[in-house]
């Protein structure tokens, strides 16, 4: 079993993902962690343990995005994409954990001693077994594999697999990796990221959310009332994302799927407006429960099928457009 004692923050510590640029700043996953009190542990030592032991233990206050990914078996490092090995472990911090906490986390536990700073992850509160300990886990862990947890000051159907969260805290990534038919209700915002890699299963989200709101959405939908951040919509292969409205460009990289909203909003390519179909209004109705007047005033947003074009340079210096079969 791991036990650290760090001597100052660390950042990024238990990464499933090893995605640490930030800052334009790349960190070496086999680099020893800063700060450590007589151990020389890396990042990955960290990671293979929680995939091999029941828990790691780590004394002092922690930095952000601590437990990103938790659970996931990475495709970009060469899994499956959905839950891999270790997925009871439990990570124990004796203080404080910076922002962030959780990011895309599907399996496993959290328990902290101190404080946990807003906003969050993919995690919620719920009803310790350790005294003395906070314990956070997976919003997707919690009802996809129907886990006898109690949420603290949020409600849960586990007959219906459905979450109402009404805490007012700001959650990111929510349903992350979510391959279950799941309701998730948030009575307010939520935080960057939401319904990432969704597969399956409803988020609605009462108010805004923010940057990359329904970004590799894989099949699920994802409702925001409000407004949606920036790149909503990014590399969706299928599902529905509907938003009241969006903040820059929607649709970046799209391979399929669709976004409906009630104000026209930018995309990129090679989203663009389509035709919106009666069967697309009466999801705008049941999603949203708006009038039929109302859903009709929705547009569309699919991968367009307009021709693609390559500038060709001709002897005289002249280009001629010729389309790309």
């Amino acid at each position: 079993m791991i036990r650290v004692e760090l001597l100052a923050r660390v950042d990024n510590l238990c990464d499933y993902t090893f995605n640490f640029c930030w800052h334009n700043h790349q960190l070496d996953p086999d680099a020893p962690i800063p700060h450590q009190n007589g151990t020389e542990y890396t990042y990955r030592n960290m990671v293979d343990a929680l995939k091999t032991e029941p828990e790691v233990h780590i004394k002092g206050d922690v930095g952000e995005r601590l437990a990103q990914g938790m659970g996931a078996d990475i495709r970009h490092l060469g899994g499956t994409g959905g839950i891999g090995i270790g997925t009871a472990s439990r990570i124990f911090v004796d203080g404080d954990v910076g922002a962030e906490a959780g990011l895309g986390m599907v399996a496993g536990a959290v328990y902290v001693s101190g404080m946990v700073e807003e906003p969050l992850g993919n995690i919620l509160e719920v009803r310790s077994d350790v005294e003395g300990y906070r314990k956070f886990v997976s919003v997707t862990d919690l009802l996809c594999n129907r886990r006898p947890e109690v949420p603290v000051s949020n409600s849960l159907d586990p007959g219906k697999l459905r979450l109402v969260l009404n805490d007012g805290i700001l959650r990111g990534t929510l349903c992350a990796r979510c391959d279950c038919p799941v309701g998730v209700l948030v009575e307010g915002d939520a935080h960057n990221g939401t319904g990432l890699l969704m597969r399956q299963g409803t988020v609605t989200v009462t108010g805004d959310a923010g940057m990359n709101t329904g970004a590799h959405l894989n099949g699920g939908t994802v409702v925001v009332r409000g407004v949606a951040g920036e790149f909503a919509g990014a590399y969706m292969k299928r599902g529905v994302l509907l938003v009241g409205d969006g903040k820059g460009y929607s649709g970046a990289d799209m391979k399929g799927g669709a976004i409906l909203s009630r104000r026209k909003i930018a995309t990129s390519p090679p989203a663009e407006k389509t035709r919106i179909t009666g069967a697309d209004m009466s999801l705008i109705r049941k999603l949203v429960g708006a009038g039929r007047f109302e859903s009709m005033r929705y547009s569309k947003y699919e991968v367009g099928e307009s021709e693609t074009y390559v500038a060709v340079p001709m002897r005289d210096g002249s280009l001629v457009m010729r389309r790309v079969d």
